[in-house]
């Protein structure tokens, strides 16, 4: 394939491939990239929702009622009871004796539900502790790992309490309730759920419990947005919140959609058949007699799958021309010849990650070139309704940020949303983007100027089919609009 290079364009970048530096020693190192990103995933403008409200008002029922109504994947629940502050031994004898006060803000570690929330905001992974009534101590071997979430509900005493959550928070509901019912409800919870006695549950109620509501919590009632009653019918009141909090994530996921949309114009077009961070699979005989087969709806299944994991296997050894360089050195041959600077690759430092489905079609190919290359997978989905792309599982090697090549792999990409995300899930987990190549099968220019885009131009993609935007204009190869390789790769046609 021909480029067409300013200045005094190199061999490297005649035969289309990403540019590389010289290092000291006078061999070849992949350029250095820095991981500035214009994409602005959907989990790190997650709509927050605060509830408070006193001991035993129901917050619990009516977040899980929101959570149910709303119906939206990765709604992240929040309970501040799992941040009480670990206890000493004498705080914990006293609290066995029903003297110990849980019901003051400071028993609550506010910093740490901050910080967790503020982790999630950022795309950060943020571990939640476990905490046991009946032990009255967290759970020192058990957490929750939480990543990703496109809404956020925190409930507990003290959510409306400090002005830092009050802040992030989109909206703040309270539950209200008259104390004697919380009390009720309070005793039941507490004396079958944890093990209390029924003397000391009241006086714990009238020590701190009550005292702490009418002090603390009650006040928070001015910082909300909506307040909900507990026991009557509040039916009508849920169903206005939860019509109100929809409305507000139909207009999120209309702007991230719109965002991915942009993502495919910049105001000077530039081709991507000769763009340096691109490499198109050059068109020979054998591939072009490859494709030839693969494209031709007769061929049958098994040939379908030997020739899919040739053009593959093609496709990833020219990704591997490019790996680091660990050092260098000097061996000798079988006829004790000498050879210096030879170039020493460690292979390990290499891992694959696949989008499922459609990326599992480059694992034989993968296997093939590298044997014990660990793996990993993302399932990411659109959403039928908006088109919004998300994540549903991460299985990601361990310590992903050892290795100097990432392999994301996908078999097709027609609008680009997917490989975006998957991408930036790689960053967010600590990969580097210079060390990332997404490497696809067939592509629209329209999904690649995406992926380009979206990371400043500075991350790599080997693609071996690329369909023009002029051609799916002219309505030809409209093929490639339907992700047809997996399906006849895998036989569920």
């Amino acid at each position: 394939m021909n480029n067409k290079c300013k200045d005094n364009p190199t061999e490297q970048q005649l035969n289309n491939k990403p540019p590389e530096l010289k290092d000291k020693k006078g061999g070849h190192k992949l350029l250095t990239i820095s991981s500035n990103s214009k994409y602005t995933p959907p989990w790190t403008t997650p709509y927050i929702i605060g509830i408070g409200g006193p001991s035993g008002s129901g917050k619990t029922s009516i977040a899980s009622k929101i959570v149910s109504l709303i119906n939206v994947p990765w709604t992240v629940l929040i309970s501040t009871d799992n941040f009480y502050k670990p206890l000493t031994d004498a705080e914990r004898k006293k609290a066995f004796n029903n003297d110990y006060d849980f019901d003051e803000p400071d028993a609550i570690d506010l910093d740490l539900v901050y910080k967790c929330v503020c982790d999630l905001r950022a795309g950060k992974k943020c571990e939640i502790p476990v905490y046991s009534f009946v032990n009255h101590n967290r759970i020192s071997n058990k957490k929750i790992t939480i990543y990703g979430a496109s809404v956020i509900i925190i409930e507990g005493l003290y959510t409306l309490y400090d002005p830092r959550l009050l802040e992030i928070m989109d909206l703040k509901v309270y539950v209200d309730a008259d104390l004697d019912i919380c009390l009720a409800r309070r005793l039941s919870r507490d004396i079958v759920s944890r093990g209390r006695n029924l003397n000391g549950c009241i006086r714990q109620w009238e020590k701190f419990v009550k005292p702490n509501s009418v002090k603390y919590v009650l006040p928070t009632m001015n910082n909300a947005n909506a307040i909900i009653p507990s026991f009557n019918d509040n039916r009508i009141a849920i169903k206005l919140l939860v019509d109100y909090i929809t409305s507000k994530l139909k207009r999120k996921s209309m702007e991230h959609v719109q965002e991915l949309i942009r993502l495919g114009k910049t105001e000077k077009i530039r081709s991507l058949m000769d763009h340096p961070m691109v490499y198109i699979l050059p068109k020979t005989n054998q591939t072009e007699s490859i494709q030839t087969i693969l494209l031709n709806k007769r061929t049958k299944l098994n040939d379908f799958i030997f020739y899919f994991d040739r053009i593959t296997t093609i496709l990833l050894s020219r990704v591997l021309d490019n790996i680091p360089v660990a050092n260098y050195k000097t061996i000798i041959t079988g006829s004790n010849c000498e050879i210096t600077h030879c170039t020493n690759i460690d292979f390990n430092m290499i891992c694959g990650i696949t989008v499922i489905r459609s990326g599992d079609c480059f694992i034989k190919s993968l296997k093939m070139t590298l044997p014990n290359v660990p793996i990993g997978k993302l399932l990411i989905q659109s959403d039928s309704f908006t088109g919004e792309p998300q994540l549903h599982c991460e299985l990601l090697p361990p310590n992903l940020t050892q290795y100097k090549k990432i392999l994301l792999m996908e078999a097709q990409v027609i609008n680009g949303a997917s490989l975006i995300m998957a991408v930036q899930v790689l960053l967010d987990n600590g990969a580097k983007l210079s060390n990332i190549d997404v490497v696809v099968y067939a592509a629209t220019e329209t999904g690649l100027r995406r992926i380009l885009n979206a990371f400043n131009e500075e991350i790599h993609i080997y693609v071996a089919i690329m369909i023009s935007e002029k051609d799916l204009r002219m309505g030809r190869n409209s093929w490639c609009l339907t992700r047809f390789i997996d399906t006849k790769y895998f036989g569920s046609e």
